[in-house]
């Protein structure tokens, strides 16, 4: 259905173990769809700064004092995915720590504007983020000069791009989070040849021409939609969380069948996407970067935590792989995260 894509490539060189769906278990404290009984929610909807709609859920603790103002937490869910895996979990969590919160889709996915569906355009990304704070700033009941954000695996690097042009944004948390600039450019651990890069170029080049001329879209990279003999473990991983009840949902105008899977044309863009270039300049808003000790992901969170300037902290996990660290409540470090997040927007 979809050409396998060179992360895809490459990983099965970097990980070949067998891998089948048969033998999947979904961990006990995986809690993706998780509903929280001390906040409320409601579905909103505002526009970025090129008018394109934007959709997010808005939560406020049940028992929040509405005669001042609070501090607000953005969310922003993995690469490909929706607001309703990871974020919402993310965003309830928060608010039970007395956090107004905001997880969003970014521009291109889920239920927010853009077309085609699952474009990449990282920019565009970014700007999801920054709208955000538009939209929290102007409620009744949030403080505008205490707004940070989360982001999560690739919104981690959105959140940064977003977070060195917004100083709005006054702190600024990462989960498990991808460089998509380098994961494209140069793949896992450096693993893509420049000559594997020109030609995806060149294949993508060739595909505008295809979609100009009213040809078919294609989709690249994502996760796969069934195991087998040669599965890797990284499209294990995903394959667990996006392909099965734990995290599985169809993202609002799409199918499954492109669910997870940017666009080949407009993939290459992130070729040109530099996240950590200038971060230091964040400083001294503080940042916070959050990797599991065994995800496949560790190097990019390392990476930009080395690059950023203090105030900084880089908290590894102990067991916990990349996407571990979406559902797995007995993982996931939420009593930090309001820590953080409490003492940096006081």
């Amino acid at each position: 259905m979809f050409k396998k894509s060179f992360t895809a490539v490459l990983f099965s060189l970097l990980f070949a173990v067998p891998a089948y769906a048969a033998d999947i278990a979904i961990p006990e404290d995986a809690q993706n769809f998780y509903v929280s009984g001390k906040v409320t929610k409601q579905a909103v909807t505002f526009l970025n700064q090129y008018k394109m709609e934007i959709t997010g859920n808005y939560y406020l603790p049940k028992n929040m004092d509405k005669n001042v103002k609070h501090p607000a937490i953005i969310v922003g869910h993995p690469m490909g995915a929706v607001k309703e895996q990871s974020a919402d979990l993310y965003a309830q969590k928060m608010a039970e720590f007395g956090f107004v919160t905001l997880s969003v889709d970014l521009a291109f996915w889920g239920g927010s504007a853009g077309e085609p569906r699952n474009a990449v355009s990282p920019d565009t990304y970014a700007e999801t983020f920054s709208a955000a704070v538009d939209y929290l700033g102007t409620q009744a009941y949030v403080d505008r000069e205490r707004i940070g954000v989360i982001g999560i695996c690739g919104s981690g690097s959105f959140a940064i791009s977003a977070a060195k042009i917004d100083p709005r944004l006054k702190a600024i948390a990462t989960v498990s989070m991808y460089d998509m600039g380098a994961a494209n450019r140069n793949g896992l651990r450096h693993g893509l040849s420049l000559e594997q890069r020109k030609a995806i170029i060149a294949e993508a080049a060739e595909q505008r021409y295809v979609e100009y001329t009213g040809g078919k879209t294609r989709y690249t990279s994502g996760t796969v939609h069934e195991l087998n003999e040669n599965s890797t473990p990284i499209e294990r991983e995903f394959y667990e969380f996006y392909r099965t009840p734990r995290g599985e949902v169809t993202p609002k105008g799409a199918a499954k069948e492109t669910t997870t899977h940017p666009t080949l044309s407009s993939n290459v863009k992130f070729m040109n996407f530099y996240p950590f270039n200038d971060i230091e300049t964040i400083s001294p808003r503080p940042m916070l970067f959050i990797t599991g000790e065994n995800a496949h992901s560790r190097e990019f969170s390392e990476d930009a935590y080395a690059k950023a300037a203090e105030p900084k902290e880089l908290l590894i996990i102990p067991n916990a792989g990349h996407v571990d660290l979406y559902d797995r409540t007995n993982l996931i470090p939420f009593e930090h995260l309001a820590k953080f997040f409490t003492q940096n927007l006081s």
